[in-house]
């Protein structure tokens, strides 16, 4: 199954398209719902707030008492932490039971207020952010939720800034406009991304690239960061420890034309350590590339990505690395590379320009 982060700062419209991708087939995981009904009346998690904090903070009808609970843990970083601790494991077993009860084929969106703030971005396929300037947020909570602008503009300020959150997004959906506009936004994201990742990604396909170069994109570098991200998450529990993804190719050099592919390396210990890799990597979206060797590609028909597993120390992983820094720092070499209307295989009077390069600076790989 696809599964899916969205998130958004306070009066964006997260609820709005949320609901909207329940209402074409998305099974909705509600992280605020979920943080209420652990903590629910009889529940556990209640009695385990209780015994934090005190009988005080539960009601006359064996409710949690949330002003009283505020009152608590307000402008108090140990107890709002406290809180955390009770609170954040159980709906993460919550989450965890309703995502297995989902069809295979489902597509699973976890709507989650906070998912830039607690690190969760690399735990899914793809990260929705919905956002909207700050004016246009402020206008919507004291239309909607009675605030004053005092305390729309308070709630604002305590959470993630816009610019935090667009270094996390896969997609984000610009929400200044009307309704209407925004709904159309996610039906197309809905029809052209999330049902084709969803599909690839079942049955093992990578998703097609453009074949043709484009001028340098200033946000490969942060997609590229992104995806290795993923990569290091699914691979944990399976090597033991995290693993450096690097960067290569041309879309790993600023200013040099290239296809709209992101290319990444991972080094491993020995060829039995790349042979553990393959589900994880399926399953976090890189499926293997028929007939060839330790090589994989993206199910994500909105990011086209490549990923190469080397031996570390190998000459192959050495060349990547060599290749892409030469070109990152000598000019000339980089204008040459990027004149060529077909990119040949590297020659031998490129090989010898690098290592000489690589001697007179002390390059080593990293």
């Amino acid at each position: 199954m696809l599964m899916v982060g969205l998130t958004g700062g306070i009066g964006a419209g997260k609820s709005a398209v949320s609901a909207r991708l329940r209402e074409l087939g998305a099974v909705i995981i509600d992280s605020d719902v979920l943080a209420r009904e652990v903590v629910a009346a009889g529940t556990e998690g209640l009695a385990a707030v209780v015994d934090a904090f005190g009988a005080e903070v539960v009601g006359a009808d064996g409710e949690l008492d949330r002003p009283a609970l505020g009152a608590k843990v307000f402008g108090d970083e140990a107890a709002r932490r406290r809180l955390e601790q009770i609170i954040h494991p159980r709906v993460r077993t919550r989450s965890a039971e309703l995502t297995a009860a989902a069809a295979p084929d489902a597509i699973v969106v976890n709507d989650v207020p906070l998912l830039v703030e607690v690190g969760l971005a690399q735990t899914f396929h793809l990260v929705v952010v919905v956002e909207a300037d700050a004016a246009t947020r402020i206008a919507r909570l004291v239309r909607t939720r009675g605030m004053a602008e005092e305390q729309a503009t308070a709630r604002i300020a305590a959470q993630a800034s816009d610019e935090v959150r667009r270094s996390a997004a896969d997609v984000l959906l610009d929400n200044t406009g009307s309704l209407d506009e925004l709904l159309a936004k996610v039906d197309e994201l809905w029809r052209a991304r999330l049902r084709p990742y969803e599909s690839n990604l079942r049955n093992h396909r990578i998703a097609a690239a453009d074949e043709g170069l484009v001028e340098s994109q200033a946000e490969w570098p942060a997609q590229a960061a992104r995806l290795a991200a993923r990569i290091r998450h699914a691979l944990r529990p399976v090597l033991g420890r995290d693993v450096p993804v690097a960067h290569i190719g041309p879309t790993a050099v600023p200013e040099l034309p290239a296809r709209d592919e992101i290319e990444l390396m991972l080094p491993v210990a020995s060829p039995a350590e790349a042979d553990k890799v393959n589900d994880a990597l399926a399953a976090a979206g890189l499926p293997p590339r028929p007939g060839a060797v330790r090589a994989y590609g993206s199910a994500d028909p909105g990011r086209p990505a490549g990923l190469q597993v080397r031996v570390e120390g190998s000459a192959e992983w050495r060349s990547a690395l060599l290749m892409r820094d030469f070109l990152r720092t000598v000019a000339p070499a980089r204008a040459r590379h990027a004149t060529a209307v077909v990119r040949e295989p590297w020659s031998d009077a490129d090989v010898a320009a690098a290592e000489q390069w690589a001697a007179a600076t002390g390059w080593t790989p990293a």
